[in-house]
């Protein structure tokens, strides 16, 4: 491993209050870390307290990005303005595309006490911002897993080494992976230096590139050039892996409304208000979305 990479930017997790007062351990989208291009926010959802997320998402609406959703423990019901309904299960995951403009709602469950998972925002370019919205739902087995002595590697999106995604982000080549290291063994990769790259640890500790690496600690790759050399502590590490092609655009963010200029976020709230805001509409007639 190339022992001359420049040192890691290291960004601990602020826990927040999002949804109807649900915590969450916040890196990107925190004060420390805006926006890390094309990546807008990263939330985990980790507790065993019920009472952190029986309130959950109530109804709300996005514009103007993607989110990816992944379950590690417990359920996420899913309804939305298109129609689709869902219930994301552990080792799950969800794709939506907000494009022009969607609302729905996410409501945890528990499972065993547990509820853990992640969202992460994805910006789309000018061009695609009022794209038509889309949903994919997708089980836990049809995410391929890469076993090797020193890790387990579960690939949620885009590929490694043969092993490849149901999910294909063709606009941003965003890549997103599950990573089980065992204590003390290391995991290395050479994310493209173009694209800009991140670890999350979730579980246990370690060290990038010599740096010790805690708990709920994001630490951004672009620096290095993407390559990095992670040591699981004694215990193993549990981490989130991912990449992706920065848009450089400008953003202009109000909320849950991710645009290019301040006159298009004016736009989107006064769609919103004036029930102009979803143009695909397929309202459910029972739950918690009623025609208007």
């Amino acid at each position: 491993m190339d022992t001359s990479v420049n040192t890691a930017r290291i960004v601990p997790a602020e826990i927040v209050p999002e949804g109807a007062g649900v915590t969450v351990y916040r890196t990107i989208g925190s004060a420390a870390l805006r926006n890390y291009d094309p990546f807008l926010l990263l939330d985990h959802i980790g507790s065993d307290n019920p009472k952190d997320y029986a309130a959950g998402f109530p109804p709300h609406p996005h514009r103007g990005f993607n989110t990816f959703t992944y379950m590690i423990d417990g359920y996420m019901a899913h309804q939305d303005s298109m129609d689709n309904r869902g219930n994301l299960s552990p080792g799950s995951a969800q794709w939506m595309k907000a494009g022009s403009g969607i609302i729905h709602s996410e409501m945890p469950q528990q499972e065993n006490g547990l509820m853990r998972g992640f969202q992460l925002w994805i910006n789309l370019p000018a061009a695609n911002k009022m794209d038509h919205p889309k949903y994919q739902e997708y089980p836990a087995a049809a995410f391929p897993v890469v076993q090797t002595p020193d890790y387990t590697l579960k690939v949620l999106i885009g590929r490694f080494a043969d092993a490849v995604s149901p999910i294909e982000d063709t606009i941003t080549q965003v890549t997103y992976w599950d990573v089980c290291i065992t204590g003390s063994k290391h995991f290395r990769h050479h994310f493209p230096a173009e694209h800009h790259s991140f670890l999350y640890v979730f579980e246990g500790n370690g060290q990038l590139n010599g740096q010790n690496v805690a708990q709920h600690s994001l630490m951004t790759l672009d620096a290095n050039e993407g390559r990095f050399d992670f040591i699981a502590g004694k215990t193993g590490t549990r981490l989130i892996a991912v990449s992706g092609k920065p848009i450089h655009e400008p953003v202009v963010r109000y909320g849950p409304f991710v645009m290019n200029t301040r006159e298009q976020i004016d736009q989107a709230l006064q769609d919103f208000q004036s029930n102009r805001f979803v143009r695909d509409r397929a309202w459910i007639k029972e739950g918690r979305f009623k025609k208007p």
